[in-house]
């Protein structure tokens, strides 16, 4: 891959969301009227959806940073750190723990919560998901608490109304196969919305986010998650990247927050910590991450994530025996 060739058909940004992979969790159809409420705790590690298709919520985090906000039909809204949060028919209404509520069980991810006092409707689609991709703890990172994507403020021509439209319909009928249409559809709203807030929200021009949306930082960062194992040095990142050596990593690391060799080793052993734990030996996982010895391998590794090699698949091995009985 050639820098010309990124300049042609690379988009850093689009990369980096095109690399997550979603697992759902679960996924939940609500039917409420009201007066209701529910809590749903935090779920470290998940990213939480709430999409609105009939009435209106009111959304409060538990931490109170991004304070609470109305959703109304066709709105949606990521909580994308898995806090504790409320959904309300309004602000004053109880919130008993969502997992106290009788629930109807669809299918082992899929189920339809009915709840209310038997006033105005609403409906919603909420789920769970989890980003498998290592990338997914660098972008989450750069999120805020709480994403809100408004219908009012799109025009019929945008992403959003169609989609919406479309998981409404899934959910409101539940055709058969309708839960694996919703899931995939949950998984292309996830990756719209991030890009929806990325390109419209000044926060998103800094930090991790804005380095890949730089044209010459972002071409290097790409050529790093496109090919990991290759012997990457500041002199060929530059030259990549059209600047010199100098300019080059300076200008890195106040984009990135650290230098680019750090960065390297670091995307190296994120992308490590996947693959044991998907159970590849320390043998291919060098390989891939371009460590010509297992030795060489293992200290990075453990400088970098503190612990050994052995010892993330031994408890990688225990988590799926533990799974399975």
């Amino acid at each position: 891959m050639t820098p010309d060739t990124l300049d042609r058909f690379c988009d850093p940004l689009g990369e980096a969301l095109h690399q997550l992979r979603m697992s759902g969790v679960f996924y939940c159809q609500s039917a409420l009227t009201a007066p209701w409420g529910a809590h749903l705790p935090a779920m470290p590690g998940c990213l939480l959806i709430h999409l609105v298709t009939r009435g209106r919520c009111w959304l409060s985090t538990d931490s109170g940073e991004a304070g609470g906000r109305w959703l109304q039909a066709g709105d949606f809204a990521l909580v994308p750190h898995g806090l504790g949060h409320s959904i309300q028919s309004d602000p004053q209404t109880a919130t008993p723990d969502l997992f106290e509520l009788p629930r109807e069980l669809v299918s082992d991810r899929f189920e339809i919560l009915r709840s209310g006092g038997g006033g105005e409707a609403t409906q919603m689609v909420c789920a769970a998901v989890q980003l498998d991709h290592p990338v997914a703890p660098q972008l989450l990172s750069s999120l805020p608490p709480v994403i809100c994507i408004e219908a009012a403020g799109l025009t019929p021509d945008d992403w959003l109304p169609s989609l919406l439209r479309l998981m409404a319909d899934e959910a409101r009928q539940m055709r058969a196969g309708g839960e694996a249409v919703i899931t995939r559809l949950a998984d292309i709203l996830v990756i719209q919305a991030i890009r929806h807030w990325v390109q419209h929200d000044a926060t998103a021009q800094s930090g991790w986010l804005g380095a890949l949306k730089d044209k010459r930082i972002g071409r290097a960062m790409a050529m790093i998650h496109r090919d990991p194992s290759r012997d990457w040095s500041v002199a060929s990142l530059a030259q990549a990247s059209s600047m010199s050596r100098s300019a080059f990593a300076q200008r890195f690391t106040a984009l990135v927050g650290v230098p680019a060799m750090e960065y390297l080793t670091r995307w190296r052993m994120n992308l490590a910590q996947a693959w044991l734990s998907q159970g590849l030996n320390m043998a291919e996982v060098a390989a891939r991450t371009g460590y010509q010895s297992d030795v060489a391998f293992a200290r990075a590794f453990k400088r970098v994530q503190g612990a050994t090699p052995g010892s993330l698949r031994l408890h990688a091995r225990h988590a799926e025996a533990g799974n399975s009985a």
